[in-house]
């Protein structure tokens, strides 16, 4: 789904526009976090990521920048960007408020959405389910992700969408990581099928409680990898 992984590079022919670029890079850079190959506390070299990217500084340091914004990256003084590294407070402080966002916008939503965009949260998550079945981490991670965004977007709330996308990004390589082992990821997705089972049913108090499990067990999942 295209419109849901619009951080995936896309293939178009024709000359890259700067914004695309921009888009581009910050995708594959947050990706390499995401997965490890830019491991936590370690530095982003410019000139090395530069030519394996192929890319020159300026757009690489805008992108850097971008997700230092984002709370991913680490601008330090002497060192230059570092990738962020959380403690297990940091994390568990972050999904406990995450937790309270999200059941909030679970109940909200089941009130405030559109039928059509429950049927669009139901297209995204049978795509997430394919992915899943086709073993494909990364993009069943990101449609994961897309799926709880969606869901406090259909609270029709700017406030709390925003505090949800803000906590969700600081934790995409935290929450990545829960999905490590079968029995992990297997847990995640019967998670998910409960949340759109709830929605679809605009079932607000189901939804609210399968969103705050869902976090807790990510912590669960994730708390002796940090």
């Amino acid at each position: 789904m295209s419109d849901v992984l619009s951080d995936l590079p896309a293939s178009h022919s024709g000359r890259i526009q700067r914004t695309a670029l921009h888009d581009t890079l910050v995708g594959r850079l947050r990706d390499m976090i995401i997965e490890g190959e830019l491991a936590p506390g370690s530095r982003m070299h410019e000139s090395q990521l530069g030519e394996q990217l192929g890319v020159s500084r300026t757009p690489l340091r805008e992108a850097i920048k971008y997700l230092a914004s984002e709370g991913l990256v680490e601008l330090v003084p002497s060192r230059g960007a570092v990738v962020k590294r959380f403690t297990g407070k940091d994390v568990h402080d972050m999904i406990i408020v995450l937790k309270s966002l999200e059941e909030l916008a679970g109940n909200l939503a089941c009130v405030t959405a559109t039928d059509e965009e429950i049927a669009r949260v139901r297209r995204i998550h049978d795509e997430m389910l394919r992915c899943y079945k086709a073993k494909d981490r990364l993009s069943y991670y990101k449609l994961n992700q897309a799926i709880h965004t969606e869901i406090s977007q259909l609270t029709h709330n700017e406030a709390l969408a925003s505090m949800q996308a803000l906590l969700q990004s600081r934790l995409k390589r935290i929450r990545f990581i829960g999905h490590e082992g079968p029995e992990k990821w297997a847990a995640a997705v019967a998670e998910h099928e409960e949340m759109i089972t709830a929605l679809e049913a605009r079932d607000g108090r189901a939804l609210s409680e399968v969103l705050g499990r869902h976090l807790l067990k990510a912590w669960e999942r994730v708390k002796d990898s940090i």
